[in-house]
């Protein structure tokens, strides 16, 4: 009998390992753009972000979830260099970006967008549209006011601004072209939102709360918009409360709990997993 007991808890031993080894490949990112690992914030004595550890895919829709306090928006402001990390590396697209500014951030390829939308209100939608691109020419006093480098200020501007009213046709939004910012609706708003973002030629986009103040028609159309530049190669990372959101047009979700990962999945194996139905979905997904 002692002869064949090791055998059969080598047997159990090597089927848990294959199970552990199965269930972390069907959570692996072959392809990752953005990497964070070991992610912590501190402000004073409190925690906010707790050894966080996650990639994204490549061309995916990703979802971040969590209850208040997950430590969420915190995860995206140290990404983002909104705040400085007290721990921890940001690696995007090979690149490491810890500590980064986020005007650095922003120009490597990595942009996101707020709960509350920041447009500026005393602006048109189009004129709004012009200010985002980065790395304009007149940005530059002396290049902007020498008359060698008029001709060179007149063409970019010409290129911006179709490109502005080709990204404002896209969101079905041209015809606000005109109207100041201040008077858009509140759906309206995180469409220009969204649409100055994609003026700065990301590669990756990370969206707080897309949907928030956002009528159901304008959500479908938001998402649809999401789906058709995720499809072009756009990457997106979504912060969402709305559970119908995440689970019905993320390939994979992050969840974060007391400022930890606490799980990381296909919508389908988070909501299998009965510690994220108790700490976050209250029993019910």
């Amino acid at each position: 009998m002692s002869d064949v007991e090791p055998e059969v808890a080598d047997a159990d031993a090597v089927e848990r390992a294959e199970s552990d080894a199965d269930e972390t490949a069907s959570r692996a990112v072959e392809n990752p753009i953005l990497e964070v690992e070991d992610l912590e914030k501190r402000f004073g004595g409190i925690v906010a972000v707790d050894g966080a550890s996650f990639a994204v895919e490549q061309g995916s829709i990703t979802g971040l979830i969590g209850p208040n306090g997950a430590g969420k928006s915190t995860t995206f402001n140290c990404i983002t260099g909104v705040h400085q990390p007290s721990g921890g590396r940001v690696v995007f697209d090979d690149e490491d970006i810890t500590g980064d500014e986020p005007h650095q951030v922003a120009n490597r390829g990595l942009v996101r967008t707020f709960q509350i939308a920041r447009e500026l209100p005393e602006m048109t939608v189009l004129e709004n549209m012009m200010l985002a691109p980065k790395n304009q020419i007149g940005e530059s006093l002396w290049r902007s006011v020498l008359p060698y480098f008029r001709d060179e200020v007149i063409e970019q501007e010409e290129e911006l601004r179709e490109r502005a009213w080709e990204t404002l046709e896209f969101f079905e939004i041209d015809h606000l072209a005109e109207e100041y910012a201040e008077n858009l609706s509140g759906g309206q708003r995180k469409l220009l939102e969204l649409a100055r973002a994609l003026q700065t030629e990301p590669e990756m986009l990370m969206l707080d709360e897309p949907m928030a103040g956002v009528n159901p028609t304008l959500e479908r159309k938001l998402l649809d918009h999401i789906h058709e530049l995720r499809e072009q190669g756009y990457t997106f990372l979504i912060v969402e409360h709305d559970m119908d959101v995440i689970m019905n047009n993320c390939e994979r979700v992050i969840v974060m709990h007391q400022g930890a990962v606490l799980d990381r999945g296909t919508p389908a194996e988070i909501k299998a997993n009965e510690q994220v139905i108790e700490a976050y979905l209250g029993g019910e997904v």
